[in-house]
C-alpha cells in the first residue's frame, strides 16, 4: 500500500492544490490525507486512488467549514509573493494562472471538485462518480456547467484587472 500511495502523492497534491488554491494549505491537506489513509484501512471494494481522493475532499470540506465558522466575515485573503524571472512571458503566465485561480474560486465547491478531478487529474467520469459517490450523469452535467461558468469568468470583459497582480 505504501508503494501505491507514494505513486499517488503527486496527483493527490495537485488535487489538494486545486481545492485550496494555496500551496501551503494544499501541503497541509495532503499531509492530513496521508495520515488518515495510513491510520485507517481502505475498504476492500474501493480502489486506493478513489478512496484517497474522497478522503482528501472530505478533509478539505471539514477544514473549509471549520475555517468559515472560526473566521466568519473576518477572513482576509493571504497575499502571494510574485517573483518575475523571465520578464514579460513569466508575468503573462502568472497573470493567466491567477485569473484561472480566481475563476475557479468563484465556482461552487461541487463544480470545482469535479473540474479538478476530470481536467487536472485526468480521471474518467465513472471514476469521479465513484470518488464523489454521485451518479455519472450528475458528474457530466456538473462538469458541463463548471466549464461554462469557468469560460464565462475568463472572458475578457469579465476579468477584473484591479485584482490582477503586476
Amino acid at each position: 500500500m505504501k508503494e501505491a500511495l507514494t505513486e499517488l502523492l503527486p496527483s493527490l497534491r495537485r488535487f489538494a492544490y486545486s481545492l485550496t488554491g494555496q500551496m501551503a494549505d494544499a501541503d497541509d491537506l495532503l499531509q492530513s490525507t496521508v495520515e488518515k489513509l495510513l491510520s485507517k484501512p481502505v475498504p476492500a471494494d474501493v480502489p486506493l486512488a478513489a478512496w484517497a481522493f474522497r478522503v482528501c475532499r472530505n478533509l478539505w470540506i471539514d477544514d473549509y467549514r471549520a475555517r468559515k465558522v472560526r473566521l466568519s466575515a473576518a477572513q482576509s485573503p493571504e497575499l502571494t509573493d510574485y517573483q518575475i524571472v523571465d520578464g514579460t512571458r513569466a508575468m503573462e503566465q502568472k497573470v493567466a494562472l491567477e485569473q484561472v485561480n480566481q475563476a475557479m474560486d468563484k465556482l461552487p465547491d461541487d463544480h470545482r471538485s469535479i473540474l479538478a478531478l476530470v481536467c487536472l487529474q485526468g480521471l474518467s467520469y465513472k471514476a469521479v462518480a465513484e470518488v464523489l459517490e454521485i451518479p455519472t450523469g450528475t458528474v457530466m452535467s456538473r462538469l458541463a456547467r463548471a466549464r461554462i461558468a469557468l469560460a464565462e469568468s475568463l472572458k475578457p470583459q469579465n476579468l477584473n484587472p484591479a485584482r490582477t497582480p503586476l
